[in-house]
């Protein structure tokens, strides 16, 4: 009689006796799990990624973003404050923000009109009164008690997260001090500066991305650019950070020439192709501008951003998900305000590293839609999560090692009660 019906429903979702080491193909594919997640992680107690702040620069600045899959609006007030809010008539639930970005007084709901200011305040609704006396709202309808949900928010560096609980812990602890380092390494104190977007929807789970990377033995053996390149490659000085939580990590790893490659490493590395040049030098220049020992950083922040930082090209990349089978991928691209245009055109050079054509993504793509398409087509399966046997979950310094993506899933079975 006392049995909620989650647990209830939690009796068909059991987990491999291996423990970490193995992971249900439902955790990627079930649509009761994936309803789960939004409201117990994105719409819970973690810091969601919305915003760079210089995309909301000037007072009435404002654009469309996402918490989980849940449109959300970014806008900076008269007072210069941030404010988050839910992009949904508190009427008759249009998305009353059709603009990507824009410049704005206020937000006028495009059904009927019902006006809101640039904090979420409902501060309109026409015929309110009703005409001659009749129809309207009732007598005692109160603005104030009505209007989309607003979010907790903060900033950190020029970066913006919101989240729906009201008591969350600081930015800073939630990430922790080393992964809170890294973070401040890339967003060292210079404001950010935004050069363009790229948007794009991949086929699989959302997770996946979190998984790709925290899974530096991919990296070794997918990219050929990576690996001939230098970038990030088996021999190289590397680390894959975990914080003590296991949701944050950050893959790391210091540029060598590729001339350092064992020849043992090189035949494990099938996609190392000795003799590649490049027609461009240029595009490889690294020019050290960060208080840091990594060339390469890739930090993930749960629950939806990834920050990149490779060599000199930067960007963050906010995860939407759709459902348990579908995300979206948002990426923001930016330098600094003090960049001159040398640098500003070399970012954006090295910028076709990424993207959903780059160099470097477009492999990530397509191997997470091959991993979906085997669990959706072969269901009720489980897969491997064994290698760094040492390292039984968390921070690792081999790349040969999935210690990362097991700390994950231990945190996200906590959050997920199973």
């Amino acid at each position: 009689m006392n049995v909620s019906p989650w647990q209830a429903l939690a009796k068909q979702y059991v987990w491999p006796a291996e423990g970490l080491t193995r992971i249900p193909d439902w955790v990627y594919t079930d649509q009761t799990i994936y309803e789960r997640e939004v409201d117990k992680i994105f719409h819970g107690r973690t810091w969601n990624y919305v915003a760079l702040e210089c995309e909301v620069a000037h007072p009435g600045d404002y654009i469309r973003s996402h918490v989980g899959p849940t449109p959300v609006v970014v806008a900076r007030a008269a007072d210069g404050s941030i404010n988050v809010f839910e992009n949904r008539c508190a009427h008759r639930a249009a998305e009353f923000c059709r603009d990507l970005s824009g410049n704005a007084k206020e937000f006028v709901c495009p059904y009927h009109q019902w006006t809101y200011d640039l904090k979420g305040s409902l501060i309109g609704v026409p015929f309110r009164r009703g005409v001659g006396g009749k129809g309207g709202m009732p007598a005692d309808f109160d603005l104030t008690a009505h209007g989309p949900r607003r979010l907790n928010v903060t900033a950190h560096r020029g970066v913006v997260f919101a989240s729906y609980a009201n008591d969350m812990e600081s930015f800073q602890n939630y990430l922790g001090p080393e992964v809170l380092r890294e973070f401040e390494a890339t967003f060292d104190g210079r404001r950010p500066k935004l050069l363009g977007y790229y948007r794009h929807t991949l086929p699989g789970n959302w997770k996946l991305y979190h998984e790709n990377l925290k899974d530096p033995y991919h990296a070794t053996l997918l990219h050929t650019f990576l690996v001939t390149f230098g970038l990030l490659v088996a021999g190289n000085r590397s680390l894959m950070l975990v914080d003590p939580t296991g949701r944050h990590g950050v893959m790391a790893s210091a540029k060598s020439d590729g001339k350092s490659v064992s020849g043992a490493a090189k035949k494990e590395m099938r996609s190392y192709k000795a003799g590649m040049v490049l027609a461009e030098p240029r595009f490889m220049d690294f020019i050290e501008e960060f208080a840091s020992p990594w060339s390469v950083t890739m930090a993930t922040i749960w629950p939806n951003l990834i920050i990149q930082r490779e060599m000199n090209t930067l960007g963050v990349r906010q995860i939407v998900p759709t459902g348990p089978h579908e995300f979206v991928m948002k990426w923001t691209m930016f330098g600094f305000e003090g960049d001159d245009e040398a640098m500003t055109r070399h970012r954006l050079r090295q910028g076709n590293l990424m993207g959903p054509a780059g160099f470097l993504g477009l492999e990530d793509n397509e191997a997470i839609k091959f991993v979906q398409d085997g669990m959706r087509h072969v269901p009720n399966g489980e897969h491997l999560v064994k290698l760094d046997p040492t390292v039984e979950l968390g921070t690792s310094d081999s790349l040969i090692s999935e210690a990362a993506i097991r700390a994950m899933y231990k945190h996200w079975r906590a959050e997920m009660g199973l």
